[in-house]
């Protein structure tokens, strides 16, 4: 297990003085259960402290950010920032799921791979390092892994509302889901949806879960309408 902290250390670029903090950030519930450990020791006092950080960096960075945005919008942005999705999106990205520390039965039924159980970790993650090494790293953590490339993030997470605007914006047919496959056991199954414009497919995609299938799905169609409409105000602008 040393090592493979080491290599979590590496990868988000933080060296923990306190290793065991690392430890209990990565220690589920289910582990210390399992282990009759007590149930102070796993990650839920880090995942409640980390969260309180992230509320004040996002905030801090909305802020500064964006000058005259109202406290609505502030409020709603930061909500979207930091909800469950968006940081398992962040925890997929440093491979967090690998490093946890889990029961058997959490194991086995896919827990890794859950949302509610990586953005958790994440959130504990940045409580250890508030912890260790103070707020000025928790906060370099927090701006390289959650808050980079924000645009990119929200229009993942916002697909499906996003594409049914732009749909509905350019008056085209009607916009529907259609599920291609789906394989596995009940507690680790892969979908495969695509995303019909009328009868026209406009993007697919894979996900654990239908809703994640048709996230992704959404996204790509976003891509390619988007694609499409540049391409035609360029070839515009060319005969002009």
């Amino acid at each position: 297990m040393k090592q493979t902290q080491e290599n979590l250390e590496q990868a988000i670029g933080y060296r923990f003085r306190n290793k065991k903090l690392l430890t209990q950030a990565l220690t589920h519930s289910s582990y210390a259960n399992e282990h009759r450990m007590d149930k102070m020791y796993c990650n839920e006092r880090l995942e409640f402290l980390g969260d309180a950080v992230l509320e004040v960096v996002s905030s801090d960075f909305l802020f500064h950010r964006f000058p005259e945005m109202p406290e609505g919008n502030l409020t709603k942005t930061r909500a979207s920032m930091v909800c469950e999705p968006t940081l398992a999106y962040c925890a997929r990205e440093i491979s967090l799921g690998d490093y946890l520390l889990l029961g058997k039965g959490e194991d086995a039924t896919g827990g890794r791979m859950r949302e509610s159980i990586t953005s958790d970790a994440l959130e504990a993650v940045i409580g250890a390092i508030y912890l260790d090494g103070g707020l000025a790293n928790a906060k370099e953590f927090i701006d390289r892994f959650v808050l980079n490339d924000m645009e990119h993030k929200q229009l993942f997470y916002d697909s499906k509302t996003i594409l049914q605007e732009l749909v509905q914006s350019t008056g085209e047919e009607l916009l529907s889901y259609e599920i291609l496959k789906e394989e596995g056991p009940d507690h680790n199954k892969v979908f495969e949806v695509r995303a019909m414009l009328g009868s026209r497919e406009i993007g697919r995609g894979v996900g654990r879960t239908k809703k994640a299938a048709e996230q992704t799905a959404a996204y790509k169609a976003i891509l390619t309408l988007k694609g499409k409409s540049e391409a035609s105000l360029q070839a515009g602008d060319v005969c002009i």
